[in-house]
């Protein structure tokens, strides 16, 4: 896996304070994404013990709510069985942290993924331009939905986290 940001203290990705990691790669490719730099499964850095360390040191302050996952697309194909990997060790570590995940796929595609138990608040859907919305919370276009993913597997349905 790579990546091209680590960022701390964020509070527009998500609830509270949070590191983001922004990882490399992304087919959807929508027109006017904010981040067409990440697009590039190929680009940006390796996602190494370092990089890890830095994330987890992040993780382990008490005012950090949690970590969010972006790019890119986290849930690209070759992205997939890492970011799963490490979602689950987060969450064995920091068992009180939340989970967000920023993807471009639908959750009715990717909701049997076998780490999204691991997973609280997924953010899904292409950014649609004509559908942008500056007013919206956590997302970018009026098609993206802000799920809550307990409540979610449990029901076997998304279930909005927020409007």
């Amino acid at each position: 896996m790579r990546f091209h940001d680590i960022t701390k203290d964020d509070m527009k990705n998500g609830d509270g304070l949070r590191v983001v990691l922004w990882v490399s790669g992304c087919e959807h490719r929508c027109r006017n994404c904010h981040n067409p730099v990440t697009w590039d499964i190929d680009c940006g850095l390796v996602f190494d013990d370092k990089a890890k360390a830095e994330l987890f040191s992040d993780l382990d302050n008490d005012y950090t709510a949690g970590i969010t996952f972006s790019g890119g697309d986290p849930l690209h194909m070759r992205n997939r069985d890492e970011v799963g990997a490490l979602i689950r060790e987060i969450k064995d570590k920091f068992p009180d942290k939340t989970v967000w995940v920023y993807t471009g796929y639908l959750w009715e595609e990717i909701s049997s993924l076998p780490f999204m138990d691991c997973v609280d608040v997924l953010v899904d859907g292409k950014f649609i331009e004509e559908q942008k919305n500056e007013k919206l919370h956590w997302r970018g276009s009026e098609n993206q939905r802000v799920i809550d993913v307990k409540k979610s597997l449990a029901e076997g349905h998304a279930v909005l986290h927020c409007k």
